[in-house]
């Protein structure tokens, strides 16, 4: 006779954990999209070859509407996707022209608009009724938070706020003071590096003013994320 669970009713001999993927494949997975999408968008901001400026076309416009896809399709929003992304097709097909011309220009509108919506993001959650964004974080990952950990928290949002808005504001400076090939090469390969440089320098500073909770900031964040 089988064994059946009380509460499902389903044979516990078929009742099987769906198996995580594991950490290191997700790892290796993001690391080679982003590197690709990096060395690929440097391609087309070095070469002279005519479909080099239909790669950073592509490049420039679809990154965000398929994040959006992707997200509403994992939401469970499907018929929002469809609908986003046969809009998307729409729009790229009737006006692919204009946008291969000017590119360039939706590529700048892109990077800054990441990164000012990142530090808005942080900025938003210091005004008086609101819990600022790492103090949100690390009560999810710690709980309760001592006086001096809240204050830690309180500046370290600051100090994110301020790096994504001086990274936005030095995006723009470059666009209009050197090569479109040595901005590409700041936004896809420096500004990455400035960003796990600065996670690390957050990870250093919690572990000697919070020797309570030695593990935190980007980078357990982002190592949870890779662990589903």
């Amino acid at each position: 006779m089988e064994e059946f669970d009380t509460d499902s009713n389903a044979p516990v001999a078929v009742q099987e954990a769906v198996p995580r993927t594991p950490q290191w494949r997700r790892a290796v997975v993001i690391t080679v999209i982003l590197l690709a999408y990096a060395a690929l968008s440097q391609y087309s901001a070095s070469s002279a070859a005519a479909h080099a400026k239909t790669i950073g076309a592509a490049l420039s416009v679809m990154p965000v509407p398929a994040i959006a896809v992707v997200l509403l399709w994992w939401w469970s929003w499907r018929l929002v996707a469809l609908l986003i992304a046969a809009g998307s097709c729409v729009l790229l097909y009737r006006y692919w022209p204009l946008i291969e011309r000017n590119y360039a220009w939706a590529d700048l509108v892109q990077q800054c608009g990441i990164y000012a919506l990142v530090a808005m993001l942080f900025a938003r959650s210091l005004t008086a009724s609101r819990i600022p964004l790492c103090t949100l974080l690390a009560q999810q990952m710690y709980g309760e938070l001592t006086a001096i950990e809240n204050a830690y928290m309180r500046r370290a949002t600051a100090g994110w706020a301020m790096f994504y808005g001086l990274m936005t504001v030095v995006i723009l400076a470059l666009f209009f003071t050197i090569s479109s090939r040595q901005w590409s090469l700041f936004v896809n390969f420096v500004a990455w590096g400035l960003m796990v440089l600065a996670g690390f320098v957050d990870h250093a500073l919690r572990r000697r003013i919070l020797p309570r909770h030695r593990e935190g900031g980007i980078l357990t964040l982002i190592r949870r994320s890779l662990a589903g």
